[in-house]
Parts: C-alpha cells; structure tokens; sequence
C-alpha cells in the first residue's frame, strides 16, 4: 500500500489478500464501527472490502474534515487514518480527534516510516503507526486490538457509571422532610472538603450518606475507605489506622500502610468515632490539623491529603463532659454536622424501603423480578417501631422474601413480635392497647422457646390451658 506503482497499482494488494483469508480463518468477531481515512479512493475501497469482512461497519471519509463531520454524525471506535491528507496532517488530526473523542482509537498509515512521525503520532494519543506495504498484516490484529481496549474501556466507564449511581443521592429512597432536608445538607457540603459529623440511631444509613457525599465529591475517583472504630482494641485501631513499620511490636513482620495512606486524596469514613480511645483521638487531630501522621514504631511524619468523614450514634458533648472525648476533636470534626433520622421518625418512607429491599432481594434469593406486598404486611411494618431502624428492616424483608412461596409478601414471613402490629380483621388490635401488647409478649416468648407452650406458660407465669386460650383469642400462629 506505499504509494501507487506507475501502472496504477497498488503493491501491496496481494498482501492485503493474505490479510483477508488470515482474519476470515481464525479473527472473525463482530465489532462496532471503523473509520477509514485516506483521499485514495481506490485504497479506501480495498481497506473496506477487508475489513468489513471481519464483521465490522465501514465509514469513509477522504479528508480531516469530513472525518471530524462524520465523528458528529455516529459513534467510531477505531480510525484508519492516512498520514498526509489534503486538508491537514494526520499526526495533528490524532491531537485534534482524541481531545474531543477520548475513547477513539486511531491507527495511522503512513507510504514512509518515520521515526520521529512515530513518536509524536504516539504523543499525541495514536493506538499505533504503521508502514503500509512493510505492515500489512499488521492491520487486522491491530484493528481488534483497537476495538477490544476502545470496549474495555466502555465497560470500565459503564460500571463507574453504575457505582457512581449506586452509592450516589438518588440511591436514597425516600421522600419524607427528614431524609430529604438531610440529604440537602449532604449534597451541599459533598462539593467542599469540609469534615463531616453523621449523627443518629445505628442503622440509619450512616455510611450510605457518607458514600453517596464522596461520590458527589471532587474525590470520587479516588478511594473512599471505611473502618469501623467500635470492632478494633486501640493498639490495632492505630495500626489500621496509621500503618506500622516492621518490628514496631510482636508480629509485626513487614512495614504496613495504614487505611489514611489508602485513601490518600479521597475520603476516609470513621464510624462509631465516639468509640475510639482518647490518646488515639490526639493523633487523629493532627491528621485534621495538619496532615500528618506517623506509623506505629516510627519518628519521621506522613503526610497524607485525605477527607474525614465522622459517624456516631453517642452525644458527644456527653462524652466530653464524662472526659472520653476530646473538646478540640469534636470541634473539628463537627464543622457541619448532619442529623440522620430514625426509621420512626420517617415513617412514610417505610413502604418505599420495604418495596426497594423486596425487589432487591426477590433477585437475589429467588431469581424473580417483582413481588409484592400485601396491605397487612405493609401496615405491620408501618406501625411497628423499628428499633434497629433501616438496617433491621432490611433483614426482615429479606427473611420474608426467603420465606415466602408466592409473589407477594404476607404477614405470614413476618417475624412474631410484627405480627401483632398487622390490621387484619382477625386480630384487629390497636398497636398501642393493652391487648396488643399482650399478644405481643406472648409471641415474643414463644419465638424464644422455639415454639415450646410449656416452657413458655412457664416463663409467663400462667397455665397452660390459659396460654392456649390466649394463643386462640389473639390467632398468634
């Protein structure tokens, strides 16, 4: 393909033939778009024939402009661009092609090598260059090569889309005033790199919240590392936490990065923070004063760039008045603070979460796309109190998802102590009378006895025959 021979022919035909019956025997995939640039209208047929034998769609353009209208006009993945063209020079098209279409590949062809052309055609974001004639069959391999790296990077894109989804604001279910007027505080200090305090019950999506304000963040290309303060002794936290070097104590075989050299230019998500120890606390506000830590059994500091994001459920202003929590911490730390709701508190969103986790979880365990709820399972779970909030929710529509035969969701899946908040007629109690708490008692014991009456007329202090008349009474099943 260097050039034209004085008969008009191109020397390189009987290669390109080689090409042909090369790819069709062992490379044939169906791919997406290619691009074919050249003024050779003959070479460009030729190239097209070929390459659109291998399952790809061939567009041609015999100029820099007309290759840039036709970028506008459809999705390319791999360029085949001549090096000298009538309007421009391929090496700078490349420059000017990646800046605008970043995920294009572009492979150049060139009559002549040239070292120095290769290079800067390299530079300026080219996926390879080569000879024509001296590379033919080079073309093909290359040309898969091309679209496998142009798919893989799709596919790295689409699932940072997905995660950017899921962990982001819109990932939150509800409408209520409490979520939403936290959410908006969220997403306002998510652009800054502000320290943020979480407040509220365990089980109130604290670390969602934390998610979703790094996603939203400058940082959300960067890590974003969790620890929960609660599940670690000190001397442990602190190594998690700044790293150690070897021999700092016993085990301690090889240096190790702490979980701040992790998430270096991201976020760093504290959990439980009211349970940490209060000489670690001091090491803690060095990190949030100055940047700096220093590793378990070293001297010299670290310096680490790093966003803290805090969570507790413990008031703190108490934890400081008893002395376990530093005054300076907590005022740092607590610069903006946001106060997530109970699941009591938001109670309209409880049918929304309810019907998100059954959809979830009908997927999950049972393969099925929807199931339903019934109304008496839904009034159960909106009278109840939720002590544990979402994350106790969360476990009990899972068990009645595992639970459940059909495609709704029934009291019947719901554990005992639920139960007596339901609205069926047969056991129409108001929630908050004496006899629902009754009922509720009784099914409380009976679940801790697996179900035994004896032991559990025991446990209640009452006859046998008087348990079976209550469990009649109130259909406890």
């Amino acid at each position: 393909m260097a050039g034209k021979s004085q008969d008009g022919d191109f020397p390189a035909i009987s290669h390109l033939t080689d090409i042909y019956f090369y790819s069709f025997a062992g490379y044939f995939i169906l791919m997406n778009n290619v691009l074919i640039i050249d003024d050779e209208e003959k070479l460009r047929s030729l190239l097209s024939r070929i390459i659109r034998l291998e399952g790809f769609e061939i567009l041609e353009a015999d100029s820099g402009k007309a290759a840039l209208k036709k970028l506008q006009q459809k999705d390319i993945d791999v360029i085949l661009c001549d090096v000298k063209l009538p309007d421009s020079n391929g090496i700078e098209l490349v420059k000017t092609i990646k800046e605008n279409y970043p995920l294009v590949e572009i492979i150049l062809l060139t009559a002549y090598g040239d070292i120095a052309d290769g290079v800067q055609a390299m530079k300026n974001g080219a996926f390879d260059y080569i000879v024509k004639g001296d590379d033919n069959d080079r073309i093909i391999p290359l040309l898969h090569r091309a679209v496998e790296k142009v798919a893989l990077v799709k596919r790295v894109q689409q699932l940072e889309n997905r995660t950017g989804k899921k962990y982001s604001f819109e990932s939150i279910t509800g409408r209520s005033k409490p979520i939403q007027a936290a959410v908006e505080l969220a997403q306002k200090v998510a652009v800054t790199q502000t320290p943020v305090l979480l407040l509220g019950e365990t089980g109130t999506g604290k670390e969602v919240f934390a998610q979703a304000i790094h996603q939203a963040s400058s940082r959300h290309k960067q890590s974003f590392v969790a620890i929960n303060c609660s599940a670690f002794s000190k001397d442990l936290l602190e190594s998690e936490l700044f790293g150690h070097v070897a021999g700092a104590f016993t085990g301690a075989i090889k240096d190790k990065k702490g979980l701040f050299e992790e998430a270096h230019k991201g976020t760093i998500f504290l959990d439980e923070i009211g349970e940490m120890a209060i000489d670690l606390q001091a090491k803690l506000l060095r990190v949030l004063e100055s940047g700096e830590f220093i590793k378990v059994g070293e001297s010299k500091p670290n310096i680490v760039d790093v966003r803290i994001i805090a969570a507790t459920n413990r008031e703190l202003t108490t934890e400081i008045k008893n002395g376990h929590f530093r005054e300076d911490l907590y005022y740092r730390l607590s610069v903006f603070q946001i106060k997530l709701p109970s699941l009591k508190e938001r109670s309209g969103d409880i049918e929304a979460l309810a019907k998100y986790f059954a959809s979830l979880y009908a997927v999950k365990a049972i393969n099925k796309k929807s199931i339903a709820l019934s109304p008496d399972f839904v009034s159960a779970l909106q009278h109840y109190t939720w002590p544990g909030n979402i994350r106790e929710l969360k476990n009990v529509i899972e068990r009645a998802v595992i639970l459940s035969n059909g495609n709704e969701l029934t009291t019947a899946e719901l554990p005992l102590e639920l139960r007596a908040f339901s609205s069926e007629p047969s056991s129409a109690l108001s929630a908050f009378s004496l006899a629902s708490a009754e009922k509720l008692h009784i099914q409380k014991v009976l679940n801790y006895t697996n179900g035994n009456k004896t032991e559990t007329a025991r446990l209640l202090n009452i006859g046998l025959t008087t348990l079976y008349r209550k469990i009649e009474e109130y259909k406890i099943g």
